[in-house]
């Protein structure tokens, strides 16, 4: 499993959402409290920012463990944006450890992560993956598909491999899509904006609970919950 958490409004630094917050990624990498397979997640990192002069999202990956990078914890204060999407990761027995492997990936316009594993013989082989292991196969899965219909593909997906646990979440910049599927989720919503999570970093009492099998979809007007089953 990893942990991955996505922000929607004002500007924010990316280290006020990933680095500074006391239960944030940073602790989460090491230490954190609501997952419900592993104990850390040190194989990776990565954070990828919507920002008005890029026509394509940027990102920052790697390998090692965020609490090993100095150097982005140097630069992360003063790289803000709107809308970031970041992750840790723990990685699938037999997965790759490069950079490539390590979310949020990207379609040049869409980022998404993937919290879970999944049997990449269920997923086609014929799209365009960044690497090849199974988080970044459903990510090109997904974008082939078309992002705005993800809660169908995972549904798909999940009934090709019923062990699966398919948590993703998306942004193109103007919204975030979720969906939980084998993991619940959690959002946040103050004056500033959105910021949607694996689970929450830190114990404002207003972070609400999405639970297992839902869609969340934030934009600038709202949060919507939608059951995706009965």
């Amino acid at each position: 499993m990893c942990r991955h958490q996505a922000w929607l409004g004002q500007e924010r630094s990316v280290a006020s959402l990933v680095l500074e917050p006391e239960h944030g990624l940073l602790r989460q990498s090491y230490q954190p409290r609501r997952q419900l397979r592993g104990r850390m997640n040190a194989d990776g990192w990565g954070v990828g920012l919507h920002l008005p002069e890029s026509p394509e999202p940027v990102r920052w990956r790697s390998s090692s463990p965020l609490w090993s990078d100095a150097s982005f914890a140097s630069v992360a204060p003063v790289l803000s944006a709107r809308c970031v999407l970041a992750a840790v990761r723990s990685a699938t027995v037999g997965m790759p450890m490069d950079e490539t492997a390590a979310a949020p990936f990207t379609d040049g316009h869409w980022l998404l992560s993937h919290n879970g594993r999944v049997d990449r013989s269920v997923l086609p082989s014929t799209h365009d993956a960044e690497s090849v292991c199974d988080a970044a196969v459903l990510a090109a899965h997904v974008f082939a598909m078309g992002p705005l219909r993800v809660a169908d593909t995972v549904r798909a997906v999940a009934r090709r491999d019923p062990d699966a646990t398919l948590n993703v979440l998306l942004t193109d910049g103007s919204q975030i899509l979720g969906v939980t599927w084998g993991d619940p989720a959690t959002y946040l919503v103050d004056d500033t904006g959105v910021v949607v999570a694996s689970e929450p970093y830190d114990d404002d009492p207003r972070w609400v609970d999405v639970p297992d099998r839902h869609l969340i979809e934030v934009t600038p007007t709202g949060v919507t919950v939608t059951a995706l089953e009965d």
